[in-house]
């Protein structure tokens, strides 16, 4: 199949700078820069602030067209539909955000469908998971070939994570995954894990499109003491970071709980970064706790982001037992990409878990543990293998997670008929 025109239909698009987001905006970004005519239908960003960012605003009558003009790449064609955002995004009120962009997209949908505008890949990211059905709507009216691609299984996460208890509501929810999974031409994911679970799903192989990192931007840098002061530490402070989404499903609670038990060490300083639902929580609990070991810092602008990520010793990759290989933390491509080592939960036989022992990038503990990662963060302090880690942290980047290969073996599975990948 010949492609040269895409339309991606996505919740979540640049400028987002975490996330799903990011992703969405680096692969149009790639499509553009090697000359494929690219439509993204999408909303206004809002991720992970839960707040529609300036200058946007989120009106439920406003919809916006923009033309993204970069040298040397190909015009980018998107069109912002509104959608409601709750500032504190329950389960419910997730669901009432799906539906209501899906609301709101099906008239930018129908709206290019009646201006005769044609698609060779029609790309749908889940979650949420039911926007392929309007990319199935497209395919039917206009032509082309679908792929659904799978960031997180949506509904076993909320299932898994009781963010919804209603059972009738997830049988009704798996069958329509069920009819996506099976009218897609392709469907893909981005780990191993994710894939053998969505295998068991459907009768149909599933491609590798995993995550990846800018390895030319992100990269090591040898300064670390000197970067510690520009974020207010003192050169022999050991600093643990989190840095991405702070919500529920990382169970970030843990951190504040090891920080309490390690605060005799006047050098072990934790920083949580990001933005999201959860942190009024955390920010309470560190200071019922009275803990002085503990900063929160908001998203860092993307200019110094690779200094921020180097300035730290130790990564903090978390979250909860039961999200497994539900979901596949995107943070971690960036941290390895500037050779970042992380303490890592993962349970044994995730995704998660093969990559960081395989490849010697990191430390493993129990999820939802806060001692196991109290003791880990004073043990690894001392840890002399850590450069080695390190060492290996960027070259699994280089090896793995270069964009240009993954975008090219992207492109390239999605080019042959479904015959020759099954």
């Amino acid at each position: 199949m010949g492609i040269k025109k895409v339309l991606l239909i996505g919740h979540n698009f640049s400028p987002e700078p975490t996330g799903i987001g990011k992703y969405n905006g680096e692969m149009i970004a790639w499509l553009a820069s090697h000359g494929y005519d690219c439509t993204v239908v999408t909303t206004f960003p809002y991720y992970p602030q839960w707040k529609v960012q300036a200058p946007y605003h989120n009106k439920w009558w406003w919809y916006k067209k923009e033309i993204l003009k970069e040298p040397g790449k190909t015009d980018v064609t998107i069109y912002r539909c509104p959608s409601y955002t709750p500032a504190d995004p329950t389960g419910k009120k997730r669901m009432i955000q799906d539906m209501s962009f899906w609301s709101s997209k099906i008239w930018q949908i129908l709206k290019l469908v009646a201006l005769r505008k044609k698609f060779d890949l029609i790309i749908t990211v889940a979650p949420p998971f039911h926007l392929a059905f309007l990319g199935l709507m497209v395919r039917k009216l206009t032509g082309g070939k679908l792929i659904y691609h799978v960031q997180d299984l949506q509904i076993e996460a909320a299932q898994d994570l009781n963010i919804l208890s209603n059972q009738t509501m997830f049988s009704r929810l798996y069958k329509m995954e069920k009819n996506i999974l099976d009218g897609a031409d392709y469907v893909s994911s981005i780990s191993d894990g994710m894939i053998k679970k969505i295998e068991e799903k459907v009768d149909k192989k599933v491609i590798f499109f995993p995550n990846w990192a800018d390895t030319s931007y992100f990269y090591p840098l040898d300064d670390r003491q000197t970067l510690k002061t520009k974020w207010g530490f003192s050169a022999d402070d050991v600093v643990y970071l989190y840095s991405g989404a702070i919500g529920e499903k990382q169970g970030l609670e843990n951190i504040i709980f090891a920080a309490e038990q390690v605060q005799h060490d006047n050098h072990i300083k934790f920083v949580i970064c990001g933005s999201g639902p959860y942190k009024e929580k955390l920010i309470e609990l560190a200071e019922a706790r009275a803990l002085k070991n503990v900063s929160f810092l908001p998203v860092q602008e993307k200019d110094v982001f690779n200094k921020f990520l180097n300035m730290a010793d130790f990564h903090l990759v978390l979250q909860k037992s039961n999200a497994g290989d539900l979901v596949m933390p995107s943070k971690l491509t960036t941290i390895l990409a500037v050779g970042g080592v992380s303490i890592v939960t993962a349970a044994q036989d995730t995704s998660l878990h093969n990559v960081v022992e395989k490849y010697n990038v990191g430390y493993i503990i129990p999820p939802e543990d806060h001692v196991a990662l109290a003791n880990k963060i004073t043990e690894v302090k001392a840890d002399l293998n850590v450069e080695l880690k390190r060492a290996n942290s960027r070259q699994y980047a280089i090896q793995y997670l270069n964009i240009d290969r993954i975008m090219q073996s992207f492109i390239d599975n999605v080019s042959v008929t479904e015959k020759e990948i099954a």
